[in-house]
């Protein structure tokens, strides 16, 4: 069977409200479905106080005999490969925060020391080795991108969006924004630790950057994540010509203002562990193609948006 998850990462605030709604008639309804409520809950757990399935297996079986049964649940169901929690499995029990962060790994991040200023890579490194809090969440990334020197690109890139999807936005930040200067060795090696060079990034040969939009259109997550990058990020452009590459083209890149706020921030860190965030080139394309080649690499890489 499908894996299947109910979470909040997967679906809009209006949806999350719907789905809301959803549970509470299930469970004042006399058609049965509180009695299958009742079973999620238990095999899911999430009446408890630990927010954690005892039983995964079990708990995915009982949410596809939910969604089944009663298909008004199915826009609530996550069927992606993203992290999808059974914390915030429909209900309020385990803290639904604006960041999907797990009450959990929120009281741990809590306890975190670093700074959360800008620095070098190499610095933010250090830090985050030396405290607990983070070198526990870079430990269990590092294992999977770095297993013997070779690359699981699909891990790799799970745990990419485990590692930066799970942390406060503030340290999320300071390790994807941090630089080095040219010559420093030391701090290129740990800018490339931290940002999931070469595995989760390099593919030889890289893809064009044409085909990376054409295949992140073709699977839903990274089609939402990549929507909501440009409403976020290149909202003009969203207005001007969603998904239409003929209008695209027309497009010059180095007259494309980018918001760069803190919404923007967000998505283009949500990218990461996506085929979005994997290096792409411009290179051996028809002279037709390359005008919107450049201007997609350009959004997807151009760090002048947050520079």
């Amino acid at each position: 069977f499908t894996v299947l998850f109910i979470c909040f990462t997967c679906i809009s605030t209006v949806q999350t409200t719907d789905c809301l709604h959803l549970r509470e008639q299930c469970i004042n309804a006399a058609n049965g479905c509180e009695s299958v409520w009742s079973v999620v809950e238990d095999a899911c757990n999430i009446s408890g106080n630990r927010c954690k399935a005892e039983d995964t297996v079990g708990c995915n079986r009982i949410i596809q005999v939910l969604a089944d049964k009663y298909p008004e649940f199915k826009n609530c169901v996550c069927t992606t490969d993203d992290v999808c929690s059974i914390t915030t499995l429909l209900g309020k029990q385990c803290g639904t925060s604006k960041d999907n962060i797990s009450t959990e790994t929120k009281v741990q991040w809590g306890s975190s020391a670093l700074s959360k200023q800008g620095k070098s890579c190499l610095d933010v490194n250090r830090e985050c080795v030396e405290d607990e809090v983070c070198n526990k969440q870079l430990s269990l990334y590092l294992k999977v991108c770095l297993v013997n020197q070779k690359c699981n690109l699909e891990g790799c890139q799970a745990a990419i969006r485990f590692f930066y999807q799970n942390m406060p936005f503030e340290v999320a930040q300071m390790m994807i924004f941090c630089d080095c200067i040219q010559h420093d060795e030391s701090c290129h090696r740990a800018k490339e630790l931290l940002h999931g060079k070469p595995c989760a990034v390099a593919a030889v040969p890289p893809p064009s950057c044409l085909n990376v939009i054409h295949m992140c259109e073709e699977n839903e997550l990274c089609r939402k994540k990549y929507t909501t990058f440009q409403s976020k990020c290149w909202r003009h452009v969203t207005k001007k010509c969603y998904e239409d590459e003929a209008c695209l083209e027309t497009l010059i890149k180095d007259d494309m203002p980018c918001s760069a706020n803190a919404d923007c921030k967000a998505a283009y860190i949500s990218n990461w562990g996506m085929m979005l965030h994997m290096e792409c080139t411009c290179q051996n394309l028809p002279p037709g193609e390359q005008p919107l080649c450049e201007l997609f690499h350009h959004m997807l890489h151009s760090k002048s948006c947050f520079s």
